[in-house]
């Protein structure tokens, strides 16, 4: 078998070899390891099969207890609860929660929030003061612990102020990569994003909005600048990952971002279009692939038009969330939308659009203050009416669950 390790090194090799071989790898890898736990476990339930020679045969099928505790939980929630927790929203405040946002997470107890600097631009105290509780307010009123996320690529995408975890711009990796060696820049990676992520963690912090896994090319340039690792597909993936494990053993949850691309200038302010195709398309998912064959857990949906494989920006999608991301690439993680309030997601607003975007896949919305409310409402009147169907957020929920037991957010 060729070291994966290898084959990013082979210079001139098609995309679809990578792809291939690394898909092949990583299925040869996870059934040795299901037959290794069918021989060790000794708490399978068996199936029965019956041979050739009229022998009774038990074959024991590994059933995951976190994953069923997750459908436990969820499956016992009301309707209004479901809806709640596939939401990320943001909220006022810095230090302590203003009344309007306390009144409106007891009535929705939200499934995680976002923070940003006008809540972070203060004392260490303060921050893990406004965390204890938000936490503490949405558990008493869901039992269900939140998320607590923030974007932390480093430096030009930062949230707090210098000095409490600071990390520089993805694109400083690259440099060290040209200069160092390979080995260098990704055992940077890793040692600096441990360090941020203890930090971080320290504070209550649980989840962060990043890496960013695209690749440097002509048409993100503009966009991401100094954000992303680098030129090389292969080396911005294995860069990804480093930051991936460096974060993860301090216990936060990376959201690889922005699947599956992005194009042209900012899609806060424009949209967003990769025209390409086939080898062309399947190189801007490359780091995907290889990241989630990796143990990507969270991956964010980008408000990318793809035209080659639908008419609906991903984020909206079931061909690109659905087919492709888990059905293809077989990624059964969380599937969080970027923000609808960016111009890339178009015109629909962001009530209908959180709905929509569940409906073809996704499992979490981020979601400001003033559209908690209404978006929470809209997901309620589309059970009712069967525009969204109920084992679809069932399905959301069940993974949100089995990620914060997976964590020990929950026990």
């Amino acid at each position: 078998m060729i070291p994966v390790n290898s084959l990013l090194l082979i210079p001139n090799t098609p995309l679809s070899l990578y792809t291939d071989l690394m898909r092949s790898i990583f299925i040869s890898m996870i059934c040795l390891s299901l037959f290794i736990s069918c021989i060790k476990q000794n708490n399978s339930v068996p199936i029965v099969m019956e041979t050739n020679d009229s022998e009774i045969k038990e074959i024991p099928i590994i059933i995951d207890p976190l994953r069923l505790r997750a459908q436990e939980i969820a499956s016992s929630m009301e309707d209004h609860l479901l809806a709640s927790q596939v939401l990320i929203n943001g909220i006022d405040g810095r230090g302590n929660l203003p009344a309007y946002i306390t009144q409106m997470l007891k009535s929705i107890p939200t499934g995680g929030v976002m923070l940003f600097r006008y809540n972070l631009n203060t004392g260490n105290e303060e921050i893990k003061s406004l965390i204890s509780q938000t936490v503490s307010l949405i558990t008493e009123n869901s039992l269900v612990p939140p998320f607590i996320a923030v974007d932390h690529e480093g430096n030009t995408v930062n949230r707090f102020l210098p000095g409490v975890a600071d990390l520089p711009d993805a694109s400083t990796y690259w440099n060290i990569f040209k200069e160092e060696g390979r080995e260098a820049a990704l055992s940077k990676i890793e040692e600096d994003s441990f360090k941020a992520a203890v930090k971080i963690c320290e504070l209550g912090v649980n989840m962060n909005f990043a890496p960013v896994a695209e690749y440097l090319n002509d048409d993100n340039r503009e966009f991401l600048v100094r954000r992303s690792y680098g030129s090389d597909p292969f080396f911005t993936s294995q860069a990804a990952q480093a930051f991936l494990r460096g974060m993860q053993k301090a216990g936060i949850l990376c959201v690889v971002k922005h699947f599956p691309g992005t194009a042209g200038k900012d899609p806060h302010y424009w949209a967003s279009v990769i025209d390409k195709e086939d080898d062309e398309l399947d190189m801007f998912i490359f780091p995907f692939i290889y990241l989630i064959n990796y143990g990507a857990r969270a991956v964010m949906a980008s408000h990318t038009l793809i035209p080659s494989l639908d008419n609906r920006i991903a984020s909206l999608s079931p061909v690109i969330m659905q087919d492709l991301l888990r059905n293809d690439f077989g990624f059964d993680g969380i599937i969080i939308s970027d923000d609808f309030s960016m111009a890339a997601a178009g015109d629909l607003n962001q009530y209908e659009a959180a709905v929509q975007s569940i409906a073809a896949g996704a499992d979490m919305i981020l979601v400001w203050p003033p559209d908690i409310e209404r978006t929470h409402s809209a997901i309620l009147t589309a059970l009712e009416q069967g525009t969204l169907e109920r084992e679809r957020l069932l399905n959301a929920v069940q993974r949100i669950i089995f990620e914060k037991l997976r964590m020990g957010l929950l026990e």
